[in-house]
């Protein structure tokens, strides 16, 4: 597993998309085949919504499965080490642009337990940060086209 393909969570995001998992591979998926049977049942299936709105939901049930199986196979839990490196899991307070901001790096899934901002280590932010030390100063384009200069400040473990 290398690092670039490594989502960072928190044990509680972890335990609520393995939650996730089990029911959409459980229960919600065996509710959608048994009323995508009871539609079949209903005869005509080109004129059957029931059918085609359960199919509909079916795909994108399994889609969601899909995704969390990979997102959970390619993890890691707890805290990264309090070394003054910037990497996923770490509460940066940085100078961008001028202005002072306090963020967590890491995976949208976390977002939900934390009341801080989140930043993917693949947005530009995220990309232009991740690995730098303390002190270190870089700089990333913004989608608008505009170099934006960013001062590491501080780089914490995030405890959750």
């Amino acid at each position: 597993m290398t690092e670039a393909n490594v989502t960072w969570l928190t044990q509680e995001a972890y335990d609520r998309l393995r939650a996730e998992l089990d029911h959409l591979s459980g229960p919600a998926r065996q509710e959608i085949t048994n009323r995508i049977a009871q539609a079949r049942d209903e005869g005509d299936l080109k004129e059957n919504g029931g059918y085609h709105a359960a199919r509909e939901e079916q795909g994108k049930n399994e889609a969601r499965i899909h995704e969390l199986e990979e997102k959970l196979r390619n993890i890691r839990i707890g805290t990264p080490p309090d070394d003054g490196v910037v990497e996923p899991g770490m509460i940066v307070v940085a100078d961008v642009a001028g202005d002072e901001m306090t963020f967590l790096l890491g995976s949208r899934e976390i977002a939900d337990t934390t009341d801080l901002d989140v930043y993917s280590e693949q947005s530009p932010l995220g990309s232009a940060i991740n690995g730098r030390k303390v002190g270190e100063s870089t700089a990333y384009t913004a989608p608008n086209g505009r170099d934006i200069e960013v001062v590491i400040k501080s780089a914490k473990p995030y405890q959750g």
